[in-house]
């Protein structure tokens, strides 16, 4: 499970573009501000991106990004997470993006240390 944060515009749904291209999927990925929710296939994996940032409650969503994070076949971002933050996992990789400039961003990754393997290696 993968916590995405920033601010509006920060390069959020541009790191799911990187993530799903990485993964292999060729499906189109757009942000999920409106739709709450996108999927995009991959050979070995589904990835299910949430965007709670237009909700003060999430309501049946909840229950859907639940089953998400418990299917092993998926791997499951959120952006604007605070709505959902006892659902979450406390095992999962936080990436804060922070725009330095309008071309670049700095990345901050955070994870537990059994998920330190997801971003050993990683440049500072």
């Amino acid at each position: 499970m993968i916590e995405l944060a920033s601010d509006l515009g920060g390069g959020k749904t541009t790191f799911v573009r990187g993530l799903a291209k990485g993964a292999g999927s060729a499906d189109a990925v757009s942000s999920p501000s409106f739709t709450l929710s996108n999927e995009y296939t991959a050979p070995k994996l589904t990835i299910a991106h949430y965007d709670f940032y237009r909700l003060n409650e999430p309501g049946i969503m909840k229950q859907e990004l639940e089953e998400s994070i418990n299917d092993p076949a998926v791997v499951t971002v959120v952006e604007w997470a605070g709505i959902v933050e006892d659902v979450l996992p406390q095992r999962r990789l936080t990436i804060h993006i922070t725009a330095t400039n309008q071309e670049s961003r700095q990345f901050t990754c955070t994870a537990p240390t059994e998920l330190g393997y997801l971003i050993e290696g990683l440049a500072a």
